[in-house]
């Protein structure tokens, strides 16, 4: 797995019990989703160029401990699977100074072509720097 993100928890993100409120993980998540993407090649830049572009179909998240104020995060992500179209994708939330698992989160992300409004195949190039990205065991 790979650092895909760093921040901090504002005050602003909390929610009436004083922790971080949960659209705020699937934020963070999702910043560290782009890392990971660019990783493999698909970037913003590969985007505008062919027209192409990921989306989130699936996503199931599980909190294992509360993030407060001041708490520095750090995500680490990788793939689990690869297939002709979709990306499994897994993301694990710790506290930076504790090293604690705040949160993990897996989804399955799809390839499109935003033209033609389906999804469609990850060329080659990309196929082979996700599987550089592949989680060991899977």
């Amino acid at each position: 797995m790979i650092e895909t993100y760093r921040g901090v928890v504002y005050p602003y993100q909390l929610d009436h019990m004083g922790h971080m409120n949960v659209q705020w993980y699937t934020e963070k998540f999702d910043e560290a989703n782009w890392h990971l993407f660019s990783q493999a090649g698909l970037s913003a830049t590969y985007f505008r160029e062919y027209n192409r572009g990921m989306a989130a179909v699936q996503q199931a998240t599980k909190y294992h401990a509360e993030a407060l104020a001041g708490d520095l995060l750090v995500c680490r992500s990788g793939v689990t699977d690869i297939h002709e179209k979709t990306l499994y994708i897994l993301h694990e939330m710790h506290n930076a100074e504790t090293q604690k698992l705040i949160a993990t989160t897996e989804l399955v992300c799809a390839h499109l072509d935003r033209e033609a409004r389906h999804a469609c195949p990850f060329p080659p190039d990309v196929r082979a720097a996700v599987k550089a990205l592949l989680i060991e065991g899977n």
